[in-house]
């Protein structure tokens, strides 16, 4: 395994993060839970082979992932590196929900300690200053090691969340086809920061090229996941790769590929670059995200997002990649409704620049990925 210094924490961290938000699940007495010996095992190998990176949080696994991370962590603790986060809005006070988490962890200290996907709006919360003030006094007493934050706003938010000058660290997407973040993180690595990307292999899947297309481009590679790995391995500015694994399959493989294949060159990378900007030049012909018809929509349908997850499976070919993102919507992160909530009043397409038959491709949509949320 490949350990990189983690900003200016003073910490050397591993390549490969194990990401415990996919922990393997079962079905007892009609209720969904970890099952834990799959996961602790698959923890145990990941640990095995060199990961010293693990993070978790409140919400996880329906919020068993951090007693099952504390479980896995016997044995372990002084060589692994523990991170989860508080989520603002949680109607329990920062400390009290700390304490919590350290009990479900049975641990004495987070190591990283992360406001939960944070954006512009924690920039000007009213209680802003008290959550840091929190987060300095649990720091001073032992409690946290870290301050830290996930992310998923625009670039530029993320930059002045940086300037805030109280984080140890950042957890933030970044992969094959998202890669708005790469001047951001270039940022994040000047001030000091660590970098954790999450989302570089979707549940051990590719969120990114599919194999044929990197053949194509004189890439050689043994799978997705790979190639994927060795995208993200690429960027001098990131410094561990998030990912969030189910089997122990996933875990040697992501550790072979972090601790042998060394980054795409930087001609491959470019290679790759050049393909996903036409990838992307193909997708904005379908839809730009321009997000222009959104705010006349009475039912709030996400047409935006639907599109782009439409994009992903016509255009880039990533069929269960385009499902999940589909799937996110009406979830914490992604807001608004499916296609089945249309009305289909035309609304939206009095207000599309691009005259785009909105109502008639949300159909294609609904009709793609229906069964996919039944």
């Amino acid at each position: 395994m490949e350990y990189r210094e983690f900003g200016k924490s003073g910490v050397r961290i591993s390549r490969l993060g194990f990401g415990a938000m996919r922990l393997p699940m079962t079905e007892v007495n009609g209720q969904r839970v970890v099952d834990e010996e799959k996961a602790i095992a698959m923890i145990h190998r990941a640990f095995e082979l060199g990961v010293n990176y693990i993070d978790t949080a409140w919400f996880y696994c329906d919020g068993q992932s951090e007693i099952v991370v504390g479980k896995a962590l016997k044995g372990w603790r002084d060589r692994v590196y523990v991170s989860t986060k508080y989520p603002i809005g949680n109607e329990k006070g920062y400390r009290e929900l700390l304490e919590i988490q350290l009990r479900k962890l049975d641990t004495d200290h987070v190591d990283f300690y992360h406001f939960h996907g944070i954006g512009e709006w924690f920039l000007t919360h009213e209680r802003r200053d008290e959550f840091i003030r929190e987060a300095l006094r649990a720091k001073e007493e032992g409690l946290i090691r870290h301050i830290s934050f996930s992310f998923h706003d625009k670039p530029e938010v993320m930059m002045r969340l940086i300037d805030l000058d109280i984080f140890s660290s950042v957890l933030c997407q970044y992969n094959l086809l998202d890669r708005a973040n790469e001047d951001a993180l270039a940022y994040a690595k000047s001030k000091g920061l660590g970098t954790v990307v999450m989302g570089p292999v979707g549940g051990g899947r590719l969120a990114g090229l599919p194999r044929e297309t990197a053949e194509r481009l004189g890439i050689r590679v043994h799978s997705s996941a790979e190639l994927a790995l060795r995208f993200v391995f690429a960027n001098r500015n990131v410094d561990c790769a998030l990912s969030g694994m189910s089997t122990i399959e996933q875990v040697e493989e992501n550790a072979a590929i972090a601790a042998n294949m060394s980054p795409l060159s930087p001609h491959e990378v470019a290679a790759i670059n050049a393909a996903m900007d036409e990838n992307k030049r193909l997708a904005d012909l379908y839809c730009t995200g321009c997000n222009y018809c959104l705010p006349y929509c009475p039912e709030e349908v996400n047409i935006s997002h639907i599109f782009q997850a439409m994009n992903y499976y016509r255009v880039y070919g990533l069929k269960d990649y385009a499902r999940e993102h589909y799937n996110a919507i009406g979830s914490q992160w992604v807001k608004g409704k499916k296609a089945d909530a249309c009305l289909d009043c035309g609304e939206c397409e009095l207000h599309c620049p691009q005259h785009i038959p909105i109502r008639e491709q949300l159909k294609e949509c609904l009709t793609l990925f229906h069964n996919y949320t039944q």
